[in-house]
């Protein structure tokens, strides 16, 4: 990737050696066959799926409540304690962003009446990835903020081969229900509903490229809360950052997947400098560098900036999924930018803990989306819609108007439904 791709006043110390956009044509066509197959077929075609790419032959897709029982059963006492801790504090901060949601009545002209509900979308589906480590966080993201938004079902869908500690986590968070069914043909039955599987009205989660090509395709007859990358990490740093922590924190999160994109983005040479070394030092006694490096290679970078204005610029262009902020007044900073997925104020703050339990979410926009949104919330699970009601007296002062746009739009038809009450009062 040349330098020449970056803004003025930006240049790299350690540029990614691939660019983290690939070529989908095959993925996409695969995608298209498998929903179809879905939506014609129904459970036959999701259990041959099941068979062709998960090596699953199993007979029934529902994992019944005595299994669910087992498998928190399972859990070593530790584990439940942890996994209860998170679902509390995830809970506990959806709560509170509920209550920030608030239903509206006003009059906003005499007689004009205006209003919103708040209401939960009835019937959500929740992927639960399997992936290449058993993310016993996963589950808690995507379905403790349904159950605290107030859906009326929440189902979860999750590979065949998932650790059970991914059902308990399943069960602990409030699925409604559990499916052993994964992948595209996953997304295809909660998209249309099978004989088995019901179709629901909103599918959150993240997952492989196959699951996320699957949600764009099926968006519109359902809703979906995004279309997630590979997981991403930018630390914004000043001379006073830590380099040691900062490459710790980088390998961190490029753990998680090959293509995970890594980055800091510093004022200060040194520093720079510094993180590089840091980086390539931690890596040979980090268990998981065969990922971690190959990631730090492909799509590591480092960035250096002439001074704050150019250092917020690159961030908010690249819209980091995960935002760190290494500075010596990081509240002050984080005032200035925009554009991330969740905020890490300080250097306290890592993202391994919003990442477990916390109580943020960490299913968060990638690929410069948080331009645009933020990450899955509470609000991801209601919907808002507007009423009103109008008394004679807000006839009176509504329709003229409304009459005459009607008239210079040319629409007969709406000139008299506004005229209609006129007159009748």
């Amino acid at each position: 990737m040349a330098s020449a791709s970056l803004p003025p006043g930006v240049q790299y110390i350690k540029a990614p050696a691939r660019d983290s956009v690939t070529d989908t044509a095959a993925i996409e066509t695969t995608v298209k066959d498998v929903i179809a197959a879905v939506r014609a077929e129904g459970d036959i075609a999701v259990r041959r799926y099941a068979l062709q790419f998960d090596r699953s032959d199993a007979e029934a897709f529902e994992v019944g409540h005595a299994e669910r029982e087992a498998a928190v059963a399972g859990l070593d006492p530790q584990t439940r304690a942890d996994t209860e801790f998170a679902i509390a504090n995830v809970r506990a901060f959806a709560q509170a962003q509920l209550a920030t949601i608030l239903p509206l009545e006003i009059e906003l002209l005499p007689g004009v009446h205006l209003g919103h509900r708040v209401i939960p979308i009835r019937r959500i589906g929740a992927y639960v990835p399997g992936g290449r480590y058993p993310l016993l966080s996963a589950p808690i993201m995507t379905l403790v903020p349904a159950k605290v938004a107030g859906s009326d079902e929440v189902i979860a869908c999750l590979p065949p081969g998932a650790n059970p500690a991914i059902i308990a986590g399943c069960h602990l968070a409030g699925a409604d229900r559990i499916f052993r069914v994964g992948g595209a043909q996953a997304i295809a039955a909660l998209a249309y509903g099978t004989e088995t599987i019901p179709a629901v009205d909103k599918i959150v989660g993240p997952g492989n490229a196959f699951v996320n090509e699957a949600k764009h395709q099926v968006f519109g007859p359902v809703g979906i809360d995004q279309l997630a990358g590979p997981s991403e990490i930018f630390v914004v740093a000043d001379a006073t950052g830590d380099p040691e922590m900062i490459a710790t924190d980088l390998l961190g999160q490029a753990e998680h997947d090959v293509r995970t994109r890594v980055g800091l983005i510093t004022t200060d040479r040194a520093l720079a400098v510094a993180t590089l070394a840091a980086v390539e030092a931690q890596l040979p006694g980090l268990p998981t560098n065969a990922v971690a490096g190959a990631a730090w290679r492909d799509y590591g970078e480092i960035t250096l900036c002439e001074n704050e204005a150019a250092m917020i610029a690159y961030s908010d262009r690249i819209a980091a999924e995960h935002l760190q902020v290494h500075t010596a007044d990081p509240q002050a900073m984080a005032a200035k930018l925009r554009d991330y997925g969740s905020l890490f104020i300080g250097t306290q703050a890592s993202v391994v803990y919003s990442d477990k339990c916390s109580g943020t979410n960490h299913t968060l926009p990638t690929m410069g989306a948080g331009r645009y949104t933020g990450g899955l919330w509470v609000g991801s699970y209601v919907k808002i819609c507007t009423h009103q009601w109008l008394t004679p007296e807000g006839v009176a002062q509504v329709a003229p108007p409304a009459m005459r746009q009607s008239i210079a739009e040319g629409l007969e038809g709406h000139r008299r439904a506004a005229a209609y009450r006129v007159g009748r009062n």
